[in-house]
């Protein structure tokens, strides 16, 4: 009996001593990548916006006046961990984008295992690297990048729209 309560003891203190990575975030992947749409809840399903308002409320914290919110706890997407979300745009679209702490090549490469396809409509210019990919109507992937190997932050998102 003793044997038993050892090895138990045993086995939380193992637990604990080895980080666990937390699984993705499914409503912020679903967002990020085209899945969902908060542009379409807004008419179709209003109960889901402020259902997911109210999950990103919770996990998020303002910074400033900033575009941008931080997560409260770890999160990931894509098993990346993100450092900011950006709930009503992607640079000048609108739309959903997160950061994450991965270069560009690693980002490129799991998105592009996510989809199931290759990424499109890849550039660089200006300091920066990024890849597109049309979900559908008013839906198109992006993937944003400093242009330098050494960085490891990238923007993914989904845009609806560019405004003008």
């Amino acid at each position: 009996m003793r044997f038993l309560a050892l090895a138990g003891l045993m086995l939380v203190l193992s637990a604990a001593m080895f980080p666990v990575r937390a699984a993705d975030d499914l409503g912020l992947t679903r967002m990020a990548m085209c899945a969902d749409s908060w542009t379409e809840w807004q008419k179709s399903a209003p109960a889901r916006l402020d259902k997911f308002g109210e999950d990103i409320r919770a996990k998020f914290v303002p910074h400033g006046n900033d575009a941008y919110i931080l997560p409260k706890t770890n999160l990931s997407v894509a098993g990346f961990r993100v450092l900011e979300v950006y709930p009503e745009s992607v640079g000048m679209g609108v739309g959903f984008s997160l950061t994450v702490d991965a270069g560009f090549e690693r980002a490129r490469k799991a998105m592009e295992k996510a989809f199931g396809r290759p990424l499109e409509h890849c550039e660089t210019g200006d300091g920066m690297r990024n890849c597109e990919l049309e979900i559908g109507p008013q839906r198109t992937f992006t993937l944003m990048a400093e242009d330098d190997p050494k960085s490891h932050r990238t923007l993914i998102g989904c845009y609806y729209f560019y405004e003008k």
